[in-house]
């Protein structure tokens, strides 16, 4: 079995009230996915940035699983000429 690296990169931009996160997957053939994700606080809770950061990943991190299973489908449709239907 041949071992295959896929790298991920997380970085953000933040204010008080906003936190965008950008997630990069290249994958082991220098192909790269991007994927972005967004959270707001709400202007009566406390400031917490790593709640901002947490949010924000985890919706662009959704944002890259769509990406990935939409590209594998599309190889396999490519191959079998059929249509594919994968589920998350």
């Amino acid at each position: 079995m041949q071992a295959v690296e896929w790298t991920v990169d997380v970085s953000f931009q933040e204010d008080p009230d906003r936190t965008d996160a950008i997630v990069t997957l290249t994958l082991a053939d220098g192909t790269a996915l991007r994927a972005q994700g967004h959270a707001r606080r709400n202007p009566d809770d406390p400031a917490r940035p790593r709640v901002g950061e947490e949010i924000a990943a985890a919706r662009a991190m959704s944002d890259l699983v769509h990406q990935l299973m939409e590209r594998a489908a599309t190889e396999i449709e490519d191959v079998t000429h059929q249509p594919a239907h994968l589920s998350v």
